[in-house]
């Protein structure tokens, strides 16, 4: 199945607190960065230096992302990571000193865990320092440690999930990686079975409730947490694209998730893609216009295919914790 680190030119590093199950993922990013591009979409979205991966601003590489749990109180883990990206001299060059470009996403995990302990700047810098290109750990850890499913008929029903990662190679050439953080209030579907992974589940009757049942009676939307849940994940590639094309990837990505949750990127999820492009496959540089939308295309749609793999992942290679069973143990 691959992970994310397939990727030439990424790093993966988590910090987990496992009894108060929480915890942040830090993807960095080698050399002089990878060209960076996002799509924010759902409710709820917790977010940190997104504006700056639009097209036509002035900073095209990030050094590094950060997903996080400890809802808005995580996004202070990226000034860990920034701390310690400053001290190797990586940054974007200001003319004084570099600074680190660092964009971020948070998930609601307060509901899981121990609500007082959050990702801080010491816990995202540990994650960096820890860092590798080797295998990516799936389940409960990093960002995934308290993260849930199933969230639409209300926590009683919730099922764990955590992080899942997958890469695929491009016929063409060249490696697409996602690696998410799965926290939806949706249910989570394999689209290779269309069965049901993780999601609103009856621990009595030991079986899942049907949508029918949830979303017009006894529950329903109205048990939901409002921004409570959330869908991060981070693409990459080794090909070398342009900012524009970067984006397009970030957007084509969210169908993964479509594919692989019900009901996705509701008024209660900030769902946040992150694309990267580190341009170690500079062999296969576009050579015309046509050739780039041909590989944006390839890129894109390999990219929802691993961020839907990685989704189901992120079930199964989850633990149960917290009082919430999983897909190992239903």
């Amino acid at each position: 199945m691959g992970t994310l680190t397939d990727v030439a030119g990424i790093r993966v590093g988590h910090w987990t607190d496992d009894k108060a199950l929480t915890g942040c993922t830090v993807v960095l990013c080698d050399g002089e960065g990878a060209v960076g591009g996002v799509d924010v979409r759902g409710g709820g979205p917790g977010t940190r230096e997104t504006d700056l991966l639009a097209p036509g601003r002035l900073v095209e590489r990030v050094h590094g992302i950060v997903l996080s749990g400890g809802s808005a109180f995580g996004l202070a883990a990226a000034a860990g990571v920034m701390e310690w990206l400053s001290e190797r001299g990586i940054g974007f060059d200001t003319g004084v000193v570099p600074v680190p470009i660092v964009p971020a996403a948070v998930i609601f995990d307060l509901a899981v865990g121990d609500p007082k302990v959050r990702p801080g700047p010491a816990e995202g810098y540990a994650a960096a320092a820890a860092a590798t290109a080797g295998p990516v750990a799936e389940g409960n850890v990093g960002a995934g440690a308290g993260a849930s499913a199933g969230k639409w008929a209300g926590m009683a029903y919730a099922m764990k999930t955590g992080i899942g990662t997958c890469s695929l190679r491009l016929p063409g050439g060249g490696t697409v990686g996602a690696l998410v953080v799965c926290n939806p209030l949706g249910d989570i579907v394999d689209p290779l079975t269309g069965r049901l992974v993780a999601g609103a589940y009856d621990r009595e009757q030991r079986s899942f409730l049907a949508h029918s049942v949830g979303f017009a009676g006894r529950a329903g939307f109205a048990a939901a947490f409002p921004a409570g849940n959330t869908v991060l994940a981070v693409v990459a590639t080794d090909l070398p694209l342009s900012k524009e094309a970067v984006n397009r990837v970030a957007q084509m990505a969210h169908d993964g998730i479509a594919r692989a949750i019900y009901p996705a990127h509701t008024p209660w999820d900030g769902d946040t893609v992150f694309a990267l492009a580190t341009g170690k496959a500079e062999a296969l540089r576009a050579t015309s216009r046509a050739r780039e939308m041909e590989q944006v295309a390839a890129v894109g749609a390999a990219a929802a295919e691993a961020v839907a793999l990685a989704i189901v992942r992120a079930a199964r290679q989850a633990a149960p914790a917290g009082g919430l069973p999983s897909a190992a143990s239903a």
